[in-house]
């Protein structure tokens, strides 16, 4: 559901540093937010400090929640740091692939210019066996 921005209540929080939030701005700025935040019944933020923050300074006025309702200070707590914590970035191995998968979606010629040419190349050499028997 939605919720208006300016009626998220931020209490106390975990996460103090934002770090460089420019990116995920960037990301939700073409692809809107992939994950909602958590909020409780009550409109206080649980869960997603720096996604709120890209989308107020990239002016949005409502974004997409998920209500929790009536959880204890416990689990309001427990759920801030398990979001920030349980989570796996890719290995670098993954991030490699996933970036020259990304390369071949976004330049398609290119790869098919190379098979092209391997193909070309393979013909010659056939014709080239070929013409000695």
């Amino acid at each position: 559901m939605q919720m208006r921005i300016d009626e998220i209540i931020i209490r106390k929080r975990v996460r103090r540093d934002l770090g460089d939030i420019s990116q995920l701005m960037e990301s939700m700025k073409n692809h809107g937010l992939l994950n909602p935040i958590v909020v409780t019944s009550e409109k206080e933020l649980i869960a997603g400090f720096r996604r709120l923050e890209s989308a107020k300074r990239l002016g949005w006025k409502t974004i997409e929640v998920q209500v929790i309702s009536k959880p204890t200070d416990y689990d309001r707590l427990e759920m801030e740091i398990d979001e920030n914590v349980f989570r796996k970035n890719l290995t670098a191995d993954e991030l490699a692939d996933g970036y020259t998968r990304l390369e071949r979606l976004k330049n398609p010629g290119l790869l098919l210019r190379l098979w092209k040419a391997i193909v070309r190349f393979f013909k010659r050499l056939f014709s080239l066996f070929s013409r000695r028997k």
